[in-house]
């Protein structure tokens, strides 16, 4: 017992850090083969967006190794820094941020463009599991447990709503939500959260003439295929035509501008284009391998505060994992959102690559080699 603690301290989890990077190496290829139209059409060069997904995946693993020898404690002591800048950042994208589908999401500083989402979402969920931890004893009180803790969960999420960003809002509350789950919550708060919440979605919906059309359009997308149903149905066509083995790589018909973000929020739909139903099982399992490795590192985590970190930072993945490949299939209203570690974005990738150098911290001083 001693021995593997002792390894466990010098090492971290290298099966994890195999499986992303083998998901960054499937996102460079197709990233390119879905990209080099668009980006030798409308940019001038075919390599385009790869070169941007390159640097950012290269940046991304510099900052995953830098984040993997910062000990995680100290994000408990950074906490007000941390809601601090998200407060500041998501003002700052309310009045000086750039539109993009519907949404406030982009700062541009010094030629560069930063979503400010992408660090709200991480450091909410460091935030949320110290808040949890610290009240682990009271999560069963209705006043001290549930009403802090929705109360908590709700002002992260207004973060991102004020950014008309509806959809990064529900990923962060199903995030926050699982998290609420794993710290020990009562199954009727849980309930009660979720009935809220659809309740308080709906308004949010109506708000925007565009929401609405994305669910009249998700409901029969094939009325529409010659307007707001084009995206989905072009993207159900991409997946249909791949068939078992896929038309190989490079070969894909619908990234000719029929399907819009092919290399960003429907780049599931080109894997099952080129490379088939083999190809797009092959992409899950990595995931579901992925979801192994983080849950293993959350449960024998060497304090409750890094558990919840780790369950939390591995959800954020994995549920922006299902949202994007349920809006490729069809299987819920239009969105965007980016398949991780695979699609093209540079902010993204950026820092998810750091979460994961936090799950990696956190590997170091758990057990994850014993039974």
């Amino acid at each position: 017992m001693e021995k593997i603690q002792t390894i466990n301290k010098k090492t971290c989890d290298w099966i994890l850090v195999f499986i992303v990077l083998l998901l960054l190496l499937v996102g460079f290829f197709m990233v390119y083969s879905s990209s080099y139209p668009d980006g030798y059409y409308n940019h001038g060069s075919s390599l385009f967006f790869l070169k941007k997904q390159i640097v950012a995946g290269v940046a991304g693993i510099i900052l995953m190794i830098f984040t993997s020898f910062f000990p995680y404690q100290i994000y408990r002591k950074l906490n007000k820094v941390m809601l601090f800048a998200c407060v500041v950042l998501s003002l700052l994208t309310v009045l000086l941020g750039v539109e993009g589908n519907g949404a406030q999401r982009w700062l541009y500083i010094g030629g560069l463009s930063l979503q400010p989402s992408e660090i709200i979402k991480i450091a909410s969920v460091l935030c949320m599991a110290d808040f949890l931890d610290k009240r682990r004893k009271k999560l069963h009180k209705l006043v001290e447990g549930y009403i802090y803790t929705l109360a908590a969960i709700v002002g992260f999420i207004l973060l991102i709503v004020i950014q008309k960003d509806l959809s990064t809002s529900v990923v962060l509350a199903l995030v926050l939500l699982i998290m609420f789950f794993c710290a020990g919550a009562k199954m009727i708060h849980l309930v009660l959260t979720g009935i809220m919440g659809v309740v308080a979605t709906i308004p949010l919906i109506a708000m925007y003439s565009y929401r609405i059309d994305r669910i009249i359009v998700f409901l029969d997308p094939f009325k529409y295929i010659t307007g707001k149903g084009w995206q989905i149905v072009q993207s159900l066509y991409a997946l249909g035509t791949g068939g078992l083995f896929g038309l190989g790589l490079g070969k894909s018909r619908q990234k000719f501008f029929y399907l819009p973000e092919a290399y960003n929020d429907f780049i599931f739909s080109i894997i099952g284009e080129e490379l088939g139903f083999i190809g797009c099982v092959a992409v899950i399992i990595l995931f579901v391998l992925f979801a192994w490795r983080g849950i293993r590192i959350a449960m024998n985590a060497k304090d409750f505060y890094g558990s919840l970190v780790a369950v939390g930072l591995t959800s954020l993945v994995l549920v922006q994992f299902l949202v994007h490949i349920a809006v490729a299939t069809s299987s819920m209203p239009p969105t965007g959102r980016a398949l991780p570690f695979i699609s093209a974005g540079g902010t993204s990738l950026l820092f998810l690559l750091v979460s994961i150098g936090i799950i990696l911290n956190i590997s170091k001083t758990a057990d994850i080699y014993n039974n």
